[in-house]
């Protein structure tokens, strides 16, 4: 008798469709050029996003010059080759093994060391406590059922006087249909406890998400011990929602005390 085949959590499905997607040509997942990496290696401004289309003000940067950076859910070599070209000694942890692969191809194309991870950044991270200058988390918390554990090794592993930067999918987009011109969901968006909802995303191919409110998206990085600092707001980079100027996002810049 054959064992029953188990069913696969959400996280594997999340990176089989995330390595799809990959393969597809999703954008979130094509390395920066070696024309744009050079340009910031000699001294321009990066364009580094955490959000659609907004990149993070020039404000934001200390010196990153030999300090420590974690790109937290952050493969798909986009934010860690500008990172390090600014200067930093960057590690990079994702769950998807194409985001983790095109990290160490840019890296090997520009001939730079970089230490890239596939692992689940909801749990405990496999970093020492305060082993990190900056931390950058672009969107991806959708993808996560609970984003508390997330802030709280956020916090334990910066330094004190470290920034988190991160980027918050603010739920407008799980509210609305595909032509997001009906609202058709209430809130939260939780497919692990609503059927409706996950078959909408297997109909869109959408893997596994989760909306999360304010009170978790900023109020649980208080709750981990952050204060906040500055936040500015994005919109989708198409559809209708960003016709309109609606906005969908926001981006964090947070410090440990």
């Amino acid at each position: 008798m054959s064992e029953e085949k188990q069913p696969l959590n959400y996280q594997e499905i999340n990176r089989q469709t995330v390595n799809q997607w990959v393969a597809d040509g999703w954008e979130l997942g094509q390395p920066i050029s070696h024309a744009e990496y050079q340009r910031v290696a000699q001294g321009g401004v990066p364009h580094l996003v955490l959000s659609p289309t907004k990149p993070v003000p020039a404000a934001w940067y200390p010196d990153l010059h030999g300090k420590k950076v974690l790109g937290l859910a952050s493969g798909g070599g986009q934010q860690g080759p500008l990172l390090t070209a600014l200067g930093a000694d960057v590690t990079i942890i994702d769950y998807a093994d194409t985001q983790i692969q095109a990290e160490q191809l840019v890296a090997q194309r520009e001939g730079y060391d970089i230490t890239a991870i596939q692992g689940d950044v909801t749990k405990r991270l496999p970093f020492a406590d305060e082993a990190f200058d900056l931390i950058v988390h672009p969107v991806a918390n959708v993808y996560f059922a609970q984003v508390q554990p997330v802030w709280q090794e956020a916090f334990r592993v910066l330094k004190h006087g470290g920034a988190l930067w991160a980027g918050l999918d603010n739920s407008i987009n799980f509210l609305v249909d595909g032509a997001e011109e009906r609202i058709i969901n209430a809130l939260p968006f939780d497919p692990l406890k609503n059927p409706d909802q996950m078959a909408q995303l297997q109909a869109d191919d959408s893997g596994v998400q989760f909306s999360h409110g304010i009170d978790e998206q900023i109020g649980g990085q208080l709750k981990a011990g952050f204060q906040l600092l500055d936040v500015y707001d994005d919109i989708n980079s198409s559809g209708r929602l960003a016709k309109l100027n609606i906005p969908t996002f926001w981006v964090t810049r947070a410090v440990k005390p």
